[in-house]
């Protein structure tokens, strides 16, 4: 029996998408996606936020339809569509750090960077030349995102 594990995000972009190329043409594109949680503090009523920032990519084969980047803007509300997994690195200090990371298969810009009113771009559904790949196929470190 075949098993699912996907997850959807909604949230705002918080850096201009980057691209990378990797080993045998495969390209990464990397961005941060906001989501925030917000609620009321039953003892002060004060509205509260948490913010949780999830490291998204999207895997490309090199000659792909690249028009993705155009819409990667920072402060675009996205939803994403992906298989989450962590990551854990040593940072400069010695400390051992985990990230939350989301290997996409859709994407959907609900509203580009530059509007502020309600937009949906549907067209960019990257599922037909995404790169579907385990991640053993190749080698990455944290200079790679």
């Amino acid at each position: 029996m075949a098993t699912i594990f996907e997850t959807r995000l909604i949230g705002n972009i918080g850096k201009d998408a980057l691209t990378k190329t990797m080993d045998r043409g495969i390209i990464a594109i990397n961005f941060p996606v906001a989501h925030n949680k917000n609620w009321k503090d039953k003892r002060t009523g004060a509205v509260k936020t948490k913010t949780t920032w999830v490291n998204c990519t999207i895997w490309k084969r090199e000659g792909s339809n690249m028009r993705i980047v155009d819409f990667l803007k920072r402060g675009a509300m996205v939803e994403i569509i992906g298989t989450p997994f962590s990551k854990a690195f040593q940072h400069e200090d010695g400390s051992i750090r985990s990230e939350i990371r989301l290997n996409v298969s859709k994407t959907n810009i609900l509203r580009p960077a530059n509007r502020e009113d309600d937009f949906s771009v549907d067209i960019l559904d990257n599922d037909d030349d995404s790169y579907e790949a385990s991640m053993d196929d190749f080698t990455m470190d944290e200079d790679d995102y």
